[in-house]
């Protein structure tokens, strides 16, 4: 019986000494955020043709399916600082006629990015030739949250810089 009641006071103490205070609350998360988010891409150098008005850059590694793709055009640098508008474009009207818009689509596997025109011979080269896209691969549970018509807000709410952006392979579709 005495052990018994040693056994029961010792295992009572156990139980008393594993309460105590309230540790200090942690800092809180960004639900997820601080992990590293989608995948980046700049294609550099893109030049569409009169005869072939879609460029596709096929994916590194297959993105997920559900995930967001964004696809954002250096339009112009002004003092520098460069000028980035999202796909789809709106239609840019010449004087004398003719319009153009550039847009995209995409698989798992790749995006084409298509330019549009009612006559692509009369285009400038400028909007054919050396063309600076950039990709960015987000889960789409993560875009209803973000401002996506910025990319210069949306790499800061992602904490992303241009380093973060890789190279493609380019392959224009005939």
């Amino acid at each position: 019986m005495k052990k018994f009641t040693l056994f029961g006071i010792f295992l009572a103490l156990f139980f008393i000494s594993c309460e105590g205070p309230m540790g200090p609350p942690g800092f809180d998360g960004l639900d997820g955020l601080d992990a590293e988010i989608g995948k980046t891409y700049e294609l550099a150098n893109v030049n569409f043709a009169v005869g072939s008005n879609t460029v596709r850059y096929t994916f590194p590694e297959n993105i997920i399916d559900g995930d967001a793709v964004l696809v954002y055009r250096l339009e112009a640098v002004d003092n520098g600082l460069d000028i980035w508008e999202p796909l789809p474009t709106a239609t840019i009207f010449f004087d004398g006629g003719g319009f153009l818009q550039y847009r995209f689509n995409y698989t798992l596997g790749d995006v084409d990015i298509i330019i549009e025109s009612d006559d692509l011979s009369l285009i400038d080269n400028e909007f054919m030739l050396n063309q600076v896209f950039r990709i960015i691969v987000l889960p789409s549970d993560l875009i209803s949250g973000l401002d996506t018509s910025n990319m210069y807000n949306l790499m800061d709410q992602l904490s992303l810089d241009k380093n973060n952006f890789k190279t493609l392979d380019i392959r224009t579709i005939e």
